[in-house]
């Protein structure tokens, strides 16, 4: 079993950053490829962002490139997803999640059925 536990989430404006942490408990934190999802009131979980368990590969929706950067710290059994140029269409919960495949391996990082372990979530809400 792993635990996870978002924080970082809050209320920004337009143009603004936010650094998104998610905390894991549990089993070894460096055996799992782990990814960002988003889900806004009324529409579909959504990928956001995923990081390879050595943190050699990383993988964006079109949307992040060049505004989100995820990263991790074995160390601290802690990844990280900072947001830069938000933008209102961010706002929504965003969620950690876990998996227990390979990046080499592993179907589509992008897909929600791939991963086992799911935080509770954490509002991200962009004003213009």
């Amino acid at each position: 079993q792993v635990q996870l536990v978002e924080s970082g989430g809050g209320l920004v404006q337009a143009g603004g950053s936010l650094r998104l942490s998610c905390a894991a408990s549990g089993r070894s934190f460096s055996a799992y490829l782990m990814g960002w999802f988003r889900q806004a009131p009324g529409r579909e979980r959504e990928f956001v962002a995923a990081i390879s368990q050595t943190g050699r590969y990383t993988l964006y929706t079109d949307s992040a490139k060049g505004r989100f950067a995820i990263s991790r710290d074995n160390a601290k059994n802690t990844h990280y997803l900072q947001m830069n140029s938000l933008r209102p269409e961010d706002t929504a919960v965003y969620y950690c999640a876990a998996s227990a495949q390979y990046w080499s391996t592993i179907q589509s990082p992008r897909e929600t059925k791939q991963y086992n372990y799911w935080g509770q979530g954490t509002q991200v809400t962009v004003s213009t």
